[in-house]
């Protein structure tokens, strides 16, 4: 038997003091790339007043192949693979960082308490 690409990967799970981090990537039916996070903790007080902050971002399935290439991977590369291998722990941060600074159309929905 085959293996099957993950369906979700965990790019990051962590604590800091009292706040904590999540990141999630997963393709859904249609293949865009969502990356959806939650923040919660004293940290998210400018955008939240219940201390959690979730935001939902998409990649659409055409602009996976462009985000590859710019995380240094062939084209036609698993995206989860290669989130998974090397943009999960510290690296997500630098992920999310690359996604805001390139012109890669990503959209956004965020959700504050």
């Amino acid at each position: 038997m085959t293996p099957t690409a993950p369906h979700k990967v965990t790019l990051r799970s962590e604590r800091r003091g009292e706040n904590s981090f999540s990141l999630w990537a997963y393709l859904d039916d249609d293949g865009n790339l969502h990356l959806d996070g939650q923040d919660l903790g004293p940290v998210t007080a400018p955008v939240s007043t219940d201390g959690e902050y979730e935001y939902f971002k998409t990649i659409a399935a055409p602009d996976i192949p462009r985000l590859l290439e710019m995380l240094g991977a062939r084209a036609d590369a698993d995206i989860l693979d290669v989130l998974a291998s090397g943009w999960s722990g510290d690296a997500s941060w630098r992920l999310e960082r690359l996604l805001g600074e390139s012109d890669i159309p990503v959209y956004l929905f965020t959700y504050g308490g």
